[in-house]
């Protein structure tokens, strides 16, 4: 094989490396992105809670917050 056909051979490979590694960054960056919103939703899920057992303190009551007050009546 001759010096250029080995740059070219290089040169391709190298191509087509970088090319499966821009699809990997998109596959992670698409996986980082959902586990942002996951996130974001436990967040706020986690506020909501919080606020709720601050409201049920604040009213007086002795009884502590509990999530089977959340739990519908036909479960």
């Amino acid at each position: 094989m001759s010096e250029m056909d080995e740059l070219e051979h290089r040169i391709i490979e190298l191509e087509i490396q970088t090319a499966l590694q821009e699809d990997l960054i998109g596959s992670l960056n698409d996986t980082v992105a959902k586990m942002q919103q996951t996130l974001d939703l436990q967040q706020a899920q986690l506020r909501l809670l919080y606020q709720k057992m601050q409201d049920k303190g604040a009213s007086g009551e002795r009884e502590p917050y509990s999530l089977r007050d959340e739990i519908p009546p036909h479960y």
